[in-house]
């Protein structure tokens, strides 16, 4: 069957189609309903009160009249049955409605149901006329509405023609199955052209639910599918540098290292391990909440790359934190006699000269700096690591390109963003995880409060007195210049109050619009103590440990979201001190900023503040960008459907253990499938 076969179809539908995207009928197979319409549920009017939900009545027409006057007419009329009256209200297209009814007339209406004045109403119905009650026809199946788009409405397509069309190509079309029959049989799920026919024409929203089901598990299915394999051929086209743990690395853990590791440590650590000892190149995420030491994880790996003799390189998505990192690895690293250099873009051009020639001779051990490290200037004379601070910062296809240098360097990327299991295993699927939820020994996790504005005072008396006790303070606001639009305070005006406030404590005012070299020399003034209140926008979000800051007080923290205002808690709580946060928000708050802010009083766990923004959010808008390479599921949600998503990796997983060319003849129309849908996310991850 063609799409030229269907009746009632022109040119002008046709063309419609095309634009939409439908190229043959089974894209029209694909165009699942939006929702569903019940019209088998027939209620006496008495009892419409009962009911939420929409529903069917049917009785003759008492009377009609339009009300209202000029552009605000409406078609009021009365149907009763038996057991009372209901009133049909009709507004835009009155003119038209106002034909269909017949004083005594038999029509069946379908809506939802309120109380107004002295009747049940419905506004705008559906209407079918009746001949009598004889001719009313009870569907055995719920009715689909189809979702519709500007294209069909030009090309007046409308429920009823894509109804019609889609019940043809069902009589019409023979379904090939793909999925293998243990897991159709293990899932409980529905053949391919059953699961088309209940999708399109179920009796029951159960039935729909389930058939649903099937289509969303093939989505997860495939994708799981195709990362296993690019991590496999990965593995078979990239073998890694085998590396073992030497001198520096016992010597910095037996002897250097001023602390005892906690468990997520030591088991990231021995995950690495087993990578680096592999023979296979590492592509490995350690994720873990801010503070949770992530950094001495990565030193690990660099120590064991250094022991070797390769070179490492360190990347941090801005110059601040790249820097931040360099007087880490400095302050650790430096009695072991290593060379680390930083690179950056603002440096001047003989010091960036003099860098690059000691990276492309060798002996720069230790490269830190941002993307700047990977342009094609910079040649690496030995790279036999990379690690990536705040990875979800750079595109998979950076990351890809990184794997592609050189004699394919293993990859330690970082993350302080905590990321839910569900989207990590999507959006991370080509990598290997490990996680570090405990937080180093002596870290208290910092109080957090929500004040009101009448509690202000009460606020800046306790900042004084901490401040004169020795701490220091954040007060973090959205904006750098004042919006009218949003009527937020903004950080400059913020700061010329605290300064009349606070006449004798030195505070200083940080923002994105300063260049690198100012926002660097502003947080080394308030990291060496210096400045005792920084007031900042969100550039600090990540940004220099400073152990001694114990306050962070939050303007307007509404704005700002849930997994945001984490990160920023955790700029504070860096040392053994007790650390405060301090929700500043607005009077007049919508229900989900009520929800953010309640939940950052009730938990500081970054594991359970993701899952909760990412519910809040959904997972584009919580990753922040297209780049990151998560997949567009048209039926799937990786959030509500995690269980599903859960089994489909398993399968995949078997399917790939046990036959990873799909040679097997049960894996033939599996492949057929699979592979034109793996080239394309081949493409993507940069394997041909």
């Amino acid at each position: 069957m063609k799409l030229l076969d269907l009746h009632n179809l022109n040119q002008k539908r046709l063309k419609a189609l095309h634009q939409s995207g439908i190229q043959s009928p089974a894209d029209l197979l694909y165009l699942f309903p939006r929702r569903y319409i019940d019209k088998s549920n027939i209620q006496p009017i008495r009892n419409l009160y009962q009911h939420t939900d929409p529903v069917t009545i049917v009785g003759k027409v008492k009377s009609k009249n339009v009300a209202g006057f000029k552009n605000k007419r409406r078609l009021e009329v009365l149907i009763e049955d038996n057991s009372g009256v209901c009133k049909a209200v009709f507004f835009k297209g009155w003119k038209y409605f106002i034909n269909l009814f017949e004083e005594n007339s038999w029509v069946s209406l379908y809506g939802t149901a309120k109380k107004y004045g002295k009747y049940m109403s419905m506004a705008h119905p559906e209407v079918e006329q009746l001949e009598s009650l004889d001719e009313m026809k009870i569907p055995d199946t719920l009715i689909p509405i189809y979702p519709s788009n500007k294209h069909f409405s030009k090309a007046y397509i409308s429920n009823k023609i894509l109804t019609g069309w889609i019940t043809d190509i069902l009589k019409s079309v023979t379904f090939e199955e793909f999925l293998p029959d243990n897991v159709i049989s293990e899932n409980q799920f529905h053949f391919r052209g059953e699961a088309f026919q209940t999708i399109h024409q179920p009796k029951t929203r159960k039935a729909a639910s389930h058939a649903l089901e099937r289509f969303k598990f093939e989505e997860f299915f495939l994708f799981e599918l195709s990362m296993m394999k690019i991590k496999r051929q990965r593995i078979e086209r990239a073998p890694g540098i085998q590396l073992q743990a030497g001198n520096l690395t016992k010597k910095f853990f037996n002897e250097i290292l001023p602390f005892q590791l906690t468990d997520g440590q030591r088991n990231s650590l021995s995950d690495i391990k087993s990578d680096l000892q592999s023979g296979n190149q590492m592509n490995r995420l350690i994720q873990g909440d801010v503070g949770a030491g992530k950094t001495i994880v990565a030193i690990g790996a660099i120590l064991m790359a250094l022991d070797n003799g390769w070179q490492t390189a360190f990347m941090a998505p801005t110059e601040i934190l790249a820097e931040q990192h360099y007087f880490t690895i400095k302050e650790y690293l430096e009695s072991l006699g290593i060379n680390f250099r930083l690179l950056t873009g603002s440096q001047s051009t003989s010091l960036r000269n003099d860098v690059l020639s000691d990276i492309a001779g060798g002996t720069c051990q230790i490269a830190v700096g941002t993307h700047a490290i990977f342009q094609e200037k910079v040649q690496f004379n030995k790279l036999g690591l990379v690690v990536i601070d705040e990875q979800h910062r750079f595109g998979v296809k950076q990351r890809n390109e990184i794997l592609q240098k050189g004699n394919h360097p293993h990859l330690l990327v970082m993350s302080a963003t905590p990321i839910p299991r569900s989207l990590a295993m999507t959006i991370y699927s080509d990598l290997d995880i490990s996680v570090i939820k405990d937080l180093p020994a002596g870290r208290k996790p910092a109080k957090t409060a929500v004040r009101s504005d009448s509690e202000r005072e009460g606020v800046y008396n306790f900042v004084k007195q901490q401040v004169e006790e020795g701490d220091q303070v954040y007060v973090i606001f959205p904006l750098i210049e004042e919006s009218e639009a949003m009527d937020l305070k903004d950080a400059t005006m913020g700061f010329k109050k605290l300064k009349k406030r606070y006449p004798d404590f030195n505070i200083d005012l940080l923002h994105g619009q300063m260049d690198s070299g100012e926002k660097e020399s502003k947080m080394r003034k308030f990291s060496e103590g210096e400045t005792q209140i920084l007031v900042s926008t969100t550039v600090i979000e990540v940004g220099v440990d400073v152990p001694n800051a114990t306050i962070m007080m939050i303007e307007h923290a509404e704005r700002f979201g849930l997994s945001q205002l984490h990160q920023l808690r955790g700029r504070i709580g860096r040392g053994k001190k007790q650390s405060y946060c301090i929700l500043l928000p607005d009077q007049k708050l919508t229900d989900s900023a009520k929800y953010r802010l309640k939940k950052m009083v009730e938990t500081t766990d970054g594991f359970e503040i993701a899952e909760a923004d990412l519910k809040l959010r959904g997972p584009g808008d919580f990753l922040g960008t297209k780049q990151s390479g998560l997949p567009e599921f048209k039926y799937a949600d990786i959030v509500e459907d995690r269980i599903l998503l859960e089994s489909a990796k398993n399968s995949a997983r078997y399917v790939i253990q046990s036959d990873p060319e799909l040679k097997s003849s049960k894996h033939q129309k599996l492949k057929e499938v699979f592979e034109p849908y793996y080239k394309e996310r081949a493409e993507f991850f940069g394997i041909g």
